[in-house]
């Protein structure tokens, strides 16, 4: 589903010659393959995330990629390593920290001198219409509290002016946003039943606020999302706007080069 975003965020990581790429919060690893196949020959790419079992997932997804390697961490705290990166990229993996001054500052330490990072994050909840219906889906069934702007979740960073402040304090320099809007196939192509019980697992919050309010709660909820995806279907797949920010930055100025 989230495939699409990988050719934009990729491409913001100018990769003109061979590098060390980490993937911060990689998931099962699908865009830190795409981006070792993307790569300049030579290049080196490293997942990082907090599930082993998704990093399970990621190490049988390349083990045929010599180059591309698998770890367990928690990147908000985890120490720089002793070779630091010259990429460091995130699809969607970016906006959870408990303590994001911390971490991104933490982060800078991961990056080389002249380095560049690429970091996905969901633009506004309004911009991104199978978020915004599920979330509307599940009020008709139960009550939803109001969503706190600044706790971890996937719309932290949904105003990007504080996070390009955020990155800039961090050590970041020339921090800037551009915006990928198109259409997102929910759950990889699947009709609107399906692809309404997919949105509807997709958030554990909201999937939590379902099995306590019973069944009864879940069947309105499915009946209202997939009445809600219907108009969006087109031969069989639920296709809807999304509205994504890719930030990009760079590290401290290799020393002797000129600003």
């Amino acid at each position: 589903m989230l495939a699409p975003l990988d050719e934009p965020l990729i491409a913001a990581l100018e990769l003109t010659t061979a590098v060390r790429i980490a993937d911060i919060g990689c998931g099962s690893g699908a865009t830190t393959v795409t981006a070792f196949r993307q790569a300049p020959l030579g290049s080196v790419v490293h997942g990082f995330d907090l599930s082993p079992g998704l990093v399970d997932v990621g190490r049988q997804r390349s083990r045929h990629e010599a180059l591309v390697e698998f770890a367990v961490a928690d990147m908000a705290t985890e120490p720089p390593p002793r070779q630091p990166y010259d990429r460091l990229l995130s699809r969607l993996g970016v906006m959870f920290f408990a303590d994001p001054p911390s971490a991104f500052e933490n982060l800078r330490g991961w990056l080389a001198a002249g380095g560049r990072v690429a970091f996905a994050v969901w633009g506004p909840v309004e911009d991104n219409a199978w978020m915004a219906a599920t979330r509307a889906a599940v009020a008709d069934a139960v009550a939803v509290p109001p969503a706190d702007p600044d706790a971890p979740g996937p719309f932290r960073y949904a105003d990007a002016d504080p996070f390009v402040t955020l990155l800039t304090r961090a050590g970041f320099h020339d921090v800037a946003v551009t915006d990928w809007r198109d259409r997102l196939p929910i759950g990889d192509r699947l009709p609107a039943p399906e692809a309404a019980r997919f949105a509807l697992a997709s958030f554990s919050s909201f999937a939590e606020l379902l099995t306590q309010a019973g069944p009864d709660a879940q069947a309105r909820a499915q009946q209202s999302l997939t009445a809600r995806f219907t108009p969006y279907e087109q031969h069989g797949a639920v296709l809807m706007p999304a509205r994504v920010h890719i930030v990009t930055g760079r590290g401290a100025p290799v020393a002797g080069a000129r600003s």
